[in-house]
């Protein structure tokens, strides 16, 4: 997609939630969604870098805006915000429930167990509840959109990452699970399947390898963000988009899994 792709869909005025709106993808998503005129409420754990992105969207639009620093797995603080967000903007339009966190880098036997429950809960859980709490926003109006972040590692599994992965496999199955069941309804659900996004915790992701960096993270995150909101505005279900993403859905729809354990291997 080029900058100049038209959006089909008018945001303007509409209440969009973002969580992980520190940085990367989620700030990328904040200021595009912006520029298109929509009030925004945004959620990071970190607090600092949030106000940091509220201060950038305030710098490119005249716009409503609120933010709240918590932790995603927390269900009850999940629903606060939802409260808070319906009180100050009103019901949700565009929910994107973006948060997330890196994986050990470890491998399956020495990765500790509580830090595998914790990637599950923040990338997990995060979306389960965001997804929990404000489809009763988008239900109240019986309109509006809900788009979940996996990963193209929620396609196909890589060594050293069984926390990242199965979070990011967890989402896809939810987010699908979650198509059928609002099939016949006018609120359309998403799964994104980024690949090669350069952002914060990509770089962490495997801080290791400096091949892994210089070859594979090249897609900036607002070109992503302008891909994915013109993709849910022609209501396109599952987005895969970035550097390596297509050769991942190809592999993941028609390589045999011993070819593609080779193929990883080699480039990681």
């Amino acid at each position: 997609m080029t900058c100049k792709e038209e959006i089909m869909n008018d945001f303007s005025n509409k209440t969009i939630v973002i969580t992980g709106a520190a940085s990367g993808m989620g700030r990328a998503y904040a200021l595009e969604f912006a520029k298109l005129g929509a009030n925004l409420a945004l959620n990071d754990y970190d607090d600092q870098s949030l106000r940091e992105t509220e201060a950038m969207v305030k710098d490119v639009a005249d716009i409503k805006i609120m933010t709240s620093a918590f932790d995603v797995s927390n269900f009850e603080e999940m629903q606060k915000f939802g409260d808070q967000v319906k009180e100050i903007l009103g019901p949700a339009f565009v929910v994107i429930n973006n948060a997330g966190i890196e994986g050990t880098g470890d491998t399956a036997t020495k990765t500790d167990v509580e830090a595998f429950r914790h990637v599950m809960d923040v990338n997990f859980y995060g979306v389960y509840n965001g997804s929990k709490v404000f489809l009763s926003h988008l239900e109240e109006k019986n309109e509006g959109i809900l788009v979940n972040v996996s990963s193209i590692f929620g396609l196909v599994g890589i060594p050293r990452n069984v926390d990242y992965c199965a979070s990011k496999f967890a989402v896809a199955g939810l987010t699908q699970s979650l198509m059928a069941e609002y099939h016949h309804s006018p609120i359309s659900i998403h799964c994104v399947h980024p690949g090669g996004i350069d952002t914060n915790i990509s770089r962490r992701q495997d801080a290791n390898s400096e091949k892994f960096k210089k070859a594979f993270l090249r897609t900036p995150p607002e070109k992503i963000a302008r891909h994915v909101i013109n993709k849910i505005s022609k209501k396109k279900p599952q987005i895969v988009f970035g550097y390596f993403s297509l050769p991942v859905w190809l592999a993941a729809k028609f390589c045999p899994l011993t070819l593609w354990n080779m193929i990883i291997n080699r480039q990681l």
